[in-house]
């Protein structure tokens, strides 16, 4: 089980093949990866810039991850996010749970999202053409998304 917070970019296939290298107990793969938009909100993106409070937010994602763990059978799972300015384009964050069955695989990879997309500590700040920017808040879809957990679901 790993988590990483880093600013270079990741290589989904080589992610997925150490996470399963000689692994033969897993059945099931669930793989989500989030990617820049050019656009939001009807307006053409430039950059997001994800800032993180170095500690904190590893020590919260690996909390979630083991949140995960304990609701699904996970042989592994890994949360890789980005930091720093990224541009339309540029991969965010990789999410990818295994398992011996996909609806544990598919459960757990959907919780993580739920909750980096509405309560882990990063702050995200998108920038327009133009020059206009603007801090961006977890939208109300996503709190939503994320309270369907507050039960267990296995």
């Amino acid at each position: 089980m790993a988590v990483r917070v880093q600013t270079q970019d990741f290589d989904i296939a080589a992610e997925i093949a150490t996470l399963t290298a000689g692994r033969i107990d897993i059945g099931a793969l669930v793989t989500f990866t989030g990617v820049v938009r050019g656009s939001t909100s009807g307006r053409s993106l430039v950059s997001m810039t994800l800032e993180h409070y170095p500690g904190m937010t590893e020590a919260e994602l690996e909390g979630i991850e083991a949140e995960a763990r304990a609701r699904w059978p996970l042989q592994a799972s890994l949360i890789v996010h980005r930091i720093g300015e990224l541009t339309p384009g540029a991969n965010i964050v990789l999410v990818v749970t295994a398992s011996p069955h996909r609806h544990a695989a598919f459960q757990a990879a959907e919780f993580l999202m739920d909750y980096l997309k509405s309560r882990a500590p990063f702050w995200k700040k998108e920038t327009y053409s133009g020059g206009e920017a603007a801090w961006v808040d977890a939208r109300q879809a996503d709190d939503a998304a994320l309270r369907r957990w507050t039960t267990s679901q296995d």
